[in-house]
């Protein structure tokens, strides 16, 4: 079980699967597998629902159109560090996911601010005005 704030996952609702990685390693890189790629179910997971629809829209184009989170990791050489990698980015877009985002609140322009658009756009016209030789035509 992972905590996620006062969320919980559970390791059932993780996959985890073994790869061999490129990059560093030497000769081990051949003939081990260190990468790991971590599934995760959004759908299926026990997760609140707006939980899940905030996480599914920020996985983006790691989620698939089932609903299952790809993360894999490669970066260390060891399989017990990528692990820890994989879960730890599980983890840190789960708690993004758990944050309500704040509700804005609509304002309304002050009247002096009204005042002074309206007089710089008197002003910029009165600008392009002049380029043209001073004629404007009036209907």
């Amino acid at each position: 079980m992972i905590k996620v704030g006062a969320l919980v996952i559970d390791d059932r609702d993780i996959e985890e699967r073994f790869v061999r990685a490129s990059g560093p390693g030497g000769q081990n890189v051949n003939k081990v597998s260190t990468a790991v790629e971590l599934r995760f179910n959004i759908n299926q997971s026990s997760l609140p629902p707006d939980v899940k629809a905030r996480l599914t829209a920020l996985a983006g184009h790691r989620a698939t159109a089932d609903g299952v989170l790809l993360i894999d990791s490669r970066e260390h050489r060891t399989q017990a560090q990528n692990r820890e990698a994989a879960r730890a980015r599980l983890v840190a877009l789960v708690a993004l996911a758990a944050k309500r985002p704040k509700r804005r609140k609509p304002t309304k322009p002050r009247p002096g601010a009204r005042e002074k658009r309206l007089a710089s756009k008197k002003q910029r016209s009165a600008v392009k005005a002049a380029r043209s030789g001073g004629r404007r035509e009036e209907d």
